[in-house]
């Protein structure tokens, strides 16, 4: 409460003070006050950092998730049910993913929406569908009873199509409408500050 009232003072000081010139400015300018400009700057890879954001809070969305249904004692009636409950929650959480990673581009001030769409949704699936068919093959070449059949990769990559990307274009679009205004505390230096080189 009373750091929430003090960050609340200094910023209505901060906004008074971007009025005035360099000279007329008099305070304590040290630690976090410094940097108060640049804190809420876009990154500099704004579509893999959103992208990034939205499978990460989707991973989270998921793996709780899955965890009630396992303390419910569902996943207990046949052999694979946890691997399949992992692969249907993950389809079924893509609008999260959208939805996070859409309205954080937005916010930030990003145009290129169907790129960050594509990333998003492409990004995470690829690496973990590229793996696997490159590990499967290497399981079939060594005749090993590991293998997961072909079918099965087929199947898991169509429930990514018409399920996830769907979702993940929905969770991006309603993300950037409703979600993608951006409202920060106190104004963007337009020139960042320059942080000084360390020895190490």
């Amino acid at each position: 409460m009373i750091l929430m009232r003090t960050l609340r003072k200094d910023y209505a000081r901060f906004a008074r003070e971007d009025d005035l010139d360099e000279d007329e400015r008099v305070g304590d300018e040290r630690g976090w006050k410094q940097v108060h400009g640049d804190v809420f700057r876009p990154p500099s890879n704004l579509v893999l950092f959103a992208a990034l954001l939205g499978t990460g809070t989707q991973l989270a969305t998921m793996a709780f998730a899955v965890i009630l249904c396992a303390i419910a004692g569902t996943y207990y009636v046949k052999r694979g049910t946890l691997v399949t409950a992992v692969v249907v929650s993950y389809a079924a959480t893509s609008l999260v993913a959208g939805l996070v990673g859409g309205s954080f581009y937005a916010r930030n001030g990003g145009r290129l929406w169907i790129k960050n769409m594509a990333t998003i949704a492409g990004l995470f699936p690829s690496v973990i569908l590229g793996t696997g068919f490159v590990l499967d093959w290497i399981a079939v070449a060594y005749n090993s009873l590991a293998s997961v059949p072909l079918g099965t990769m087929f199947v898991v990559t169509l429930l990514w199509a018409a399920v996830a990307f769907p979702l993940t274009l929905l969770g991006t679009i309603v993300g950037k409408h409703q979600y993608g205004v951006r409202n920060v505390p106190c104004r963007v230096n337009p020139v960042p500050r320059l942080i000084p080189e360390r020895p190490w």
